[in-house]
């Protein structure tokens, strides 16, 4: 497996929604306001994103051959992750990591690393000087990656927002 990162295109963004749906629906229950959150994150972002100062990445294996259509089977087959940096509109020097995500079939292998090292890296190439997530108590793998890249977990609340009673974790990183 060889993995790029590149700029998402808009025909990603189904494929962000649908992939984040399906996944945590299978491994954690989550029920459909999950989905309908991620949508709206998504929808937001493509009508409303700066390019100069917001980013999604998506995570490609370029052992997948490429098609000649857009969002074709195999570009879809050849998904891996995907992450989106977008600014805090209320505190203008802070950026907000957001929809990460790596299919099974690539977890272990840095991908999840190398989205969330490049959102930092963009991040700071801008001049954002902090970067803020929300999280998952449960999302062991994800904190481990946040942590491992100096983030720090800074509140926690109960929420029942998807359908199950989980602990949010709001996390930092000072850049």
């Amino acid at each position: 497996m060889s993995i790029t990162l590149r700029t998402h295109t808009p025909e990603d963004l189904p494929w962000i929604v649908s992939r984040h749906g399906a996944l945590y629906t299978a491994e954690y229950s989550w029920g459909p306001r999950f989905e309908a959150l991620v949508e709206q994150i998504a929808t937001d972002f493509n009508t409303s994103h700066d390019p100069a100062t917001e980013r999604c990445w998506i995570a490609q294996d370029d052992t997948v051959p490429k098609s000649n259509s857009p969002s074709s089977a195999a570009d879809v087959d050849a998904s891996l992750g995907c992450i989106m940096l977008v600014r805090d509109p209320e505190a203008p020097k802070t950026a907000k990591l957001r929809l990460l995500l790596v299919e099974p079939r690539a977890r272990g292998r840095g991908v999840g690393r190398a989205l969330i090292q490049e959102c930092i890296r963009f991040a700071r190439e801008k001049g954002y000087e902090r970067l803020v997530l929300w999280t998952q108590s449960i999302l062991v793998g994800a904190r481990r990656l946040y942590a491992a890249e100096g983030f720090k977990l800074v509140k926690e609340e109960v929420h029942e927002g998807f359908g199950v009673r989980l602990i949010g974790e709001f996390w930092e990183l000072v850049l």
